[in-house]
């Protein structure tokens, strides 16, 4: 079964994560990733690594997932506005 937090671990297992927030209803999902692995990175690129932390488990478990992926610097810069 799909839960926020199975997708929460198997993002921190499968790249390197300063921060993870995961929600959802078991169907769609949605994730604030903050990692280094970003630096330098197109959007594409980004979600590219993600889906590979992810596995098989984007094809077979996880049917939507909107991702936010931010390196460490662009999370503090967002940090430091709110």
């Amino acid at each position: 079964m799909v839960t926020t937090e199975s997708i929460r671990r198997s993002l921190e297992a499968g790249l390197d994560c300063r921060h993870v927030e995961v929600s959802g209803d078991g169907q769609h999902f949605e994730a604030l990733i903050v990692s280094p692995a970003f630096e330098g990175k197109s959007r594409v690129a980004r979600h590219q690594l993600v889906y590979a932390a992810l596995g098989e488990r984007m094809r077979e478990e996880i049917h939507a997932l909107s991702m936010n992926t931010l390196t460490p610097a662009e999370w503090a810069a967002r940090q430091a506005q709110q």
